[in-house]
């Protein structure tokens, strides 16, 4: 079986898990439309035209019939929607492409949409704006407090995310967010309604957690991973505890049978005043995944299975809670 992970970025354990679950008995490419190191690491690797770019899609299915492809995965938030409006060209070609549904992928990928799923569905959430006149109004009315988190509405990683301490400064940040959306592939997501391409948010006070919603290629609900984080970069979980708790499981299983998505769910969270509340959600595998990786679950192996309509083994399924996980720096020499 050969895998393709589009959009590999930095990610290079992503890469070696799934080499390490092929064990030799298939191969991994790895695409991106920039040169990285997780390329170099993959079995095989591409540059691909950008996303948006209008050959995108055919150039990625020419290339998965010539190398003989028989899934593709994505781990970038921009490609999923791309690849999900595209799934039915890959099936043609018998080639599985592992992407949620359209609908809930725009869910995930809109903050704001986020924010009304969850809402209309019953978590808890924080107080969230598309525009600073109501935010101003909020403020005026003590319905909502400073420090405010000012960040783009389709945004991902630590792009154009800034915490806003006053009036002064939510003016000032918010114009700043605006011209780095402007400035960053993140102006194709948000041309449309550029007036309405920023949410702001009141600052969770509190502990952060995540989840790891594992469902099966028929949206069906395999295992939730909650983790503690210990510490974060650039918006991505640098440290983590594997733990047990029912709540988190529970609002893990909920949103799995509501959204009915493929593959891994990263979902962000956080403990306030006694309350669980959900920040995010990536339809991916995200940044925390490599916490429940260490501590026992095998979502790639698991994925390989599912792809080959076999049973997927419990053990890939169970994390050993208390495990704690740290990221590090390694510099490597490419040339």
């Amino acid at each position: 079986m050969n895998i393709l992970l589009t959009s590999v970025g930095r990610r290079t354990y992503m890469v070696n898990y799934f080499k390490d679950a092929l064990q030799g008995k298939g191969l991994v490419h790895a695409a991106n439309s920039v040169e990285t190191y997780a390329m170099k690491i993959a079995d095989q690797s591409v540059l691909t035209p950008l996303i948006y770019d209008g050959d995108y899609i055919d150039f990625l299915l020419d290339y998965c019939l010539k190398y003989k492809i028989n899934a593709v995965i994505s781990l970038f938030d921009i490609d999923l929607p791309v690849l999900s409006k595209n799934k039915h060209k890959f099936i043609e070609n018998n080639i599985s492409v592992i992407v949620s549904d359209i609908e809930f992928i725009q869910i995930c990928n809109d903050k704001w949409l986020t924010h009304n799923f969850l809402v209309d569905n019953g978590f808890n959430v924080p107080t969230s704006f598309l525009s600073v006149t109501d935010v101003i109004k909020a403020l005026d009315n003590n319905k909502i407090n400073f420090p405010l988190i000012i960040k783009p509405r389709w945004g991902m990683g630590s792009i154009g995310i800034f915490e806003a301490d006053d009036k002064e400064e939510l003016l000032v940040l918010y114009k700043k967010t605006l011209n780095s959306i402007k400035n960053s592939y993140l102006k194709y997501e948000s041309t449309q309604e550029l007036d309405k391409s920023i949410i702001i948010q009141e600052k969770l006070l509190g502990d952060e957690y995540g989840l790891d919603v594992f469902n099966d290629l028929n949206g069906d609900f395999l295992t939730c991973v909650p983790k503690k984080k210990l510490a974060m970069r650039a918006g991505e979980t640098d440290s983590a505890e594997i733990i047990e708790n029912n709540e988190l499981t529970k609002i893990g299983k909920k949103i799995s049978q509501l959204s009915k998505h493929i593959g891994n769910l990263d979902v962000d969270c956080f403990y306030v005043d006694n309350r669980f509340y959900i920040l995010e959600m990536n339809c991916r595998f995200g940044g925390q995944y490599p916490f429940s990786h260490m501590a026992g679950v095998n979502f790639p192996k698991a994925l390989l299975q599912l792809i080959q309509k076999e049973k997927v083994e419990e053990t890939f399924l169970k994390a050993n809670s208390g495990t704690i996980g740290i990221k590090d720096l390694v510099p490597v020499k490419i040339n």
